[in-house]
């Protein structure tokens, strides 16, 4: 019996096979996304231990941030970029979640993100999400949700307007194109909680600058940050 299984797992597997999302490769268990040289080569920062991290300079200044993580660094033809982009550009939410498992078991390993009583993914605005499916950001939020038992907020804070590409402008360029984008529908929701803000990638800070800047209106907020990847500017 367990031949004709290994038998039947094998020819499924050969016209279905069931491959790395990194690389590619068919050695990997049955029910994981990538492979163990993937899942070690992904360049985790622990910026969710340290006080005064780089993603929390980014926004010294700017919003009184309680405390910011980011997950991963970030650089070009890198595998992170590569399954970024399979979240956003190519319908794999399932590779979202798993990195957002992985953010999520990071954060409740430090002590600095102990009494989040929010996830909010940062909104998409409602054309652009029509158009991919879903929000990139919210598929992180669930994954993080999974293993940290914090509810996901996804109508409360709005965007209520469409903003161009941040990619190719300057850090003043981008506050302006986002400045007055984003709303909160019902500030009771949230009034006196603990706000964790979530997006893909950080560089400028920019939109998570003016979403968060929305959010802390409201009454006896406090405001935490993570993000998948850091790019450094």
């Amino acid at each position: 019996m367990q031949s004709l299984k290994n038998i039947f797992s094998s020819t499924l597997h050969l016209f279905y096979p069931h491959v790395c999302t990194g690389c590619g490769s068919d050695l990997l268990e049955e029910n994981n996304l990538l492979c163990l040289h993937c899942i070690n080569d992904l360049p985790h920062t622990d910026f969710a231990q340290f006080n005064n991290n780089p993603v929390e300079k980014i926004f010294w200044g700017r919003i009184p941030v309680t405390a910011a993580h980011s997950q991963f660094y970030f650089a070009k033809e890198t595998l992170l970029q590569h399954l970024i982009h399979q979240l956003k550009y190519k319908n794999n939410t399932a590779i979202g979640f798993y990195l957002g498992e992985l953010m999520g078991t990071s954060l409740l390993q430090s002590n600095r993100f102990n009494h989040i009583d929010y996830l909010v993914p940062l909104p998409l605005y409602p054309d652009k999400e029509r158009k991919r499916g879903y929000n990139q950001a919210a598929i992180i939020c669930n994954g993080m949700s999974e293993v940290m038992n914090v509810p996901v907020l996804k109508d409360t804070i709005i965007r209520q307007r469409f903003t161009e590409t941040q990619t190719r402008k300057h850090r003043t360029e981008r506050w302006e194109n986002v400045e007055g984008s984003f709303v909160v529908k019902d500030p009771a929701i949230i009034k006196g909680k603990n706000i964790l803000l979530v997006d893909d990638v950080v560089t400028t800070g920019a939109t998570l600058e003016a979403c968060g800047s929305v959010i802390l209106q409201t009454e006896e907020v406090k405001l935490y940050i993570a993000t998948l990847a850091h790019a450094a500017k």
